[in-house]
């Protein structure tokens, strides 16, 4: 058993604790968070980025999703922890398991700050079915944890309106009149993203997601940015308050939450806001999704026109890493991390590169066929000259966020790596070339991708497609791509930038995803009604060694050889005359 749930476990017995939960949020509903919020991480020794961690006097249990499951049971080998693969037939949510280990008199506890209120009601709910009492007032974790890293203190830098498209002033004047929409007085964000988008601000304290711990308060006219103030220089300082937002100290917002008056009425939106912060509300509350929710999702011209500058610039990187690596595979010494290492000094070499948009995914062999593998010293796998390489990577730019996952053949490879490269390959192609009504939402499209593998009887375990912010995080709402609706489905709407990204994984074996960033735009208008499609972004060729033309029909090799046209014409002129000619030979019609 580890040490840290034994010591997580002495310290229940002392604050009177049967059941701890630890998710993996910030105070803020976040996906990827900083050190010091990565609790769950630090006691359960795994490192996902999705998963929460139930401990009792007996038990202690991890729950993640599809994702996480062969990277789960590597790390939680030996470790006493038992894994729970959510969605699995014959496993239980955790508030199910909770109900069935939970007795009358005992204590269910958690902290209420990294607790959104969506999550902490149902397991609210789940604990007082049972006679059992809840605590959310004590972070066991953190008193456990010595040399716990310090909260993030690093300044923000602001955005210019030629990176946003439209003014702070204007966004707040837009949100205020929502808020009133809505029927509400007052609204709380803790979503960082919204925050960060909404103030024109970016930041640096989560790696790979340019955002900043803050809170935003608007009562009535009245518009509060809560951030520690060592973080804000004195031009920001100005401007901000020039466009009516005073600043507050980080933590007060849970005490001028509870102090606002109780007959003021408060939109806030459950699935971001703790469950400390909305126990906090003495009046009503109107829970919805935040009003900069889509439109921070429907990309504006300016962030459409800055997202295609971004993927010419990481295209470009693309291209001169796909050239070195084909050329020197088996010739110099390569691995898994040295080969991301050589792809971030292209990247780097471009204008106006800041930092990944998330820590590199590169997975050779059977390495491929874990969804979310990160290499380390310990597992870094020599590149060979044969077989798959899954790589998985993207970039924060001035200019937007890009997203993009390719699989190449660095020699030969067998018939049937071909046959499912090309059949992914395939629902790939389905998908960026759909055309759809208006009202459509990614529920309606998810099958154009995995259609081919379903045929097979085969199947991917993660969706197909997520959003991707403007300079934000690289997993974006409210807009997804999977055939199942956890919740009422966006539509799809001009502006939105989604990844398409199916896959096909053989554990022990090899993994296949394609994987680009596609804008939606408008197509057509008739007395059908109005239709769109999708265009685009990402700039980087599929590897026509591993393409079987074959199994192919002629309509989806017609869009590979079109797709491969645009990247071509898009690329060529910021390329030199050997990289051109490179990619004329890469982007050969088929």
């Amino acid at each position: 058993m580890k040490q840290e749930i034994t010591a997580l476990r002495q310290a229940m017995l002392a604050a009177g604790v049967d059941a701890y939960i630890i998710p993996t949020e910030d105070f803020h509903g976040s996906e990827y968070v900083g050190d010091y919020f990565k609790c769950r991480s630090y006691v359960s020794g795994f490192t996902g980025s999705a998963g929460t961690l139930v401990v009792t006097a007996s038990d202690a249990l991890l729950w993640t999703d599809g994702r996480y499951f062969l990277q789960a049971a590597d790390q939680l080998a030996g470790t006493g922890i038992t894994l729970m693969k959510m969605r699995e037939p014959g496993v239980p949510t955790i508030e199910a398991w909770l109900g069935d280990h939970l007795t009358a008199g005992q204590t269910l506890g958690f902290d209420g700050r990294t607790m959104t209120a969506f999550a902490g009601r149902r397991y609210v709910k789940a604990a007082e079915k049972q006679g059992a009492a809840v605590r959310f007032d004590r972070d066991l974790v953190g008193e456990i944890w010595e040399n716990r890293p310090a909260r993030s203190m690093k300044e923000v830098w602001a955005l210019d309106d030629a990176c946003t498209g439209r003014t702070r002033r204007e966004k707040l004047s837009d949100l205020k009149a929502a808020v009133k929409e809505a029927g509400a007085d007052a609204h709380v964000l803790a979503d960082l993203s919204d925050i960060a988008w909404l103030m024109n601000l970016r930041g640096n304290d989560v790696l790979c997601s340019p955002v900043f711990l803050s809170f935003f308060l608007l009562d009535g006219e009245n518009a509060y940015l809560y951030i520690d103030a060592e973080k804000v220089p004195d031009p920001i300082r100005a401007s901000l308050a020039a466009d009516g937002v005073a600043l507050r100290p980080y933590e007060n917002i849970f005490a001028d939450v509870a102090a606002l008056d109780g007959s003021r009425r408060v939109l806030l939106n459950p699935a971001t806001v703790s469950y400390a912060l909305i126990g906090g509300v003495k009046g009503e509350t109107v829970e919805k999704s935040n009003p900069t929710e889509l439109p921070k999702a429907m990309k504006n011209e300016t962030e459409q026109k800055n997202a295609k500058a971004a993927h010419v610039k990481d295209g470009a990187a693309l291209v001169r890493f796909l050239i070195w690596l084909k050329s020197h595979v088996g010739k110099e010494a390569i691995t898994e991390i040295s080969a991301a290492e050589k792809l971030e000094s292209f990247r780097k070499a471009q204008p106006g590169y800041l930092e990944p948009s998330f820590e590199p995914i590169f997975g050779y062999g059977p390495h491929g066929a874990i969804v979310h593998y990160s290499a380390t010293p310990e597992t870094d796998a020599p590149l060979r000259p044969e077989g798959l390489l899954l790589f998985d990577t993207g970039s924060q730019f001035l200019e937007g966020t890009t997203d993009v996952t390719r699989t190449v053949a660095l020699g030969p490879v067998t018939d049937e790596m071909k046959r499912d490269f090309t059949m992914v390959l395939r629902g790939h192609l389905r998908l960026l070339a759909a055309r759809f009504k208006k009202g459509c939402s990614g529920v309606s499209l998810d099958v154009l991708a995995r259609s081919p593998l379903w045929e097979r009887g085969l199947d991917y375990n993660h969706g197909t497609g997520h959003g991707v912010g403007a300079l934000l995080n690289v997993h974006e709402g409210p807009q997804r791509i999977h055939y199942q609706a956890f919740s009422a489905p966006q539509t799809l709407e001009p502006g939105m930038i989604t990844s398409d990204e199916p896959g096909f994984y053989l554990e022990g074996q090899y993994g296949i995803r394609h994987e680009s960033l596609l804008l939606c735009v408008k197509d057509a208008e008739n007395e059908y009604g109005t239709f769109y499609r999708f265009e685009p972004l990402t700039m980087c060729p599929f590897d026509l060694d591993a393409i079987l033309p074959e199994e192919m029909t002629e309509e989806e090799r017609a869009v590979l050889n079109a797709y491969h046209k645009t990247v071509r014409e898009t690329l060529s002129p910021v390329l030199d005359e050997d990289e051109r000619r490179w990619l004329d030979a890469a982007t050969r019609a088929i």
